[in-house]
């Protein structure tokens, strides 16, 4: 609950905030007389009055539109001058998502977030966990000479991910990997010697990174998610497909924490027996 704040100094935090946000636009007081449609004295005498009295909200909110700051601002209800627009633009971005994680500012998101916990629900396989012969079958036929460059930015990941002192959960649908295995659905025509180096991949990672990279499978019939990643409490990023729509507010950051967090305690499969429930898909006995 704000914290009620008496009218004198109300009206004096009103005339010191308008004044500082004029000098920081360099807008003069003719100039926003003109804006706000009152005389150049009835302004000056705002400013310099010692009164308790406030102008009234219609002045108060031209002020704020011409200034391009909010009138909550100016009235001491909010120590954010920016409006909701603006917030909004800042905590809410798209972001273009090429069709492999090349792009330098994802990996940007993950310098920016060392030493934090990370939180990823892929689109299909982790990218960065990725065999190069897997990743040429995947993406060759879309990105043709950039798949190289691709594959030496899943590496890069990988490499990062190994170096770092951050803890990697990665959540799956139970499906995904079992399409995998069984060269179904997206994996169709997969070489039987890609998938089972694959495998072996899999495994070879989680004996050399478990428990700092955590691998768990959810029932996605019981539970659905959208590919997202959380950059520890920085920012969120959902996978949409062309574009990655990020958010950098805490509260939407904090819930997809909580929404993975969720996954994560409902795992069909936990991240200590991963290896052995791919054995099982292998053997055909899942």
């Amino acid at each position: 609950m704000p914290e009620k704040i008496d009218k004198r100094h109300r009206a004096a935090q009103f005339r010191t905030r308008l004044a500082s946000a004029m000098a920081e636009t360099g807008m003069s007081q003719s100039r926003l007389a003109a804006r706000i449609g009152v005389d150049r004295s009835t302004l000056s005498q705002l400013l310099k009055s010692d009164g308790a009295r406030l102008p009234n909200a219609q002045v108060i909110g031209e002020c704020a539109a011409a200034l391009g700051v909010s009138a909550d601002w100016l009235l001491s209800l909010s120590d954010r001058p920016e409006t909701a627009s603006h917030l909004l633009a800042n905590s809410l971005q798209l972001t273009e998502a090429p069709r492999a994680m090349i792009d330098e500012a994802i990996f940007g998101w993950h310098r920016d977030a060392a030493g934090y916990k990370f939180r990823h629900v892929p689109a299909t396989l982790p990218d960065m966990l990725k065999t190069r012969e897997m990743l040429g079958w995947e993406y060759s036929p879309h990105l043709g000479r950039t798949t190289e460059q691709a594959i030496g930015a899943m590496e890069d990941r990988l490499a990062w991910i190994r170096e770092s002192q951050s803890d990697y959960e990665i959540a799956m649908p139970l499906y995904e990997l079992a399409s995998f295995v069984h060269t179904e659905g997206y994996y169709r025509g997969l070489p039987p010697g890609i998938r089972d180096g694959q495998i072996a991949r899999f495994k070879q990672l989680h004996d050399q990174l478990y428990p700092r990279l955590r691998i768990y499978l959810f029932d996605a019939r019981r539970l659905f998610s959208a590919p997202v990643t959380v950059f520890g409490p920085l920012l969120a990023a959902l996978y949409v497909g062309r574009d990655y729509l990020t958010f950098r507010d805490t509260e939407r950051v904090s819930a997809l924490t909580q929404h993975f967090d969720q996954l994560v305690r409902e795992a069909s499969i936990s991240a200590r027996d991963f290896p052995a429930h791919l054995d099982a898909l292998a053997a055909g006995k899942a």
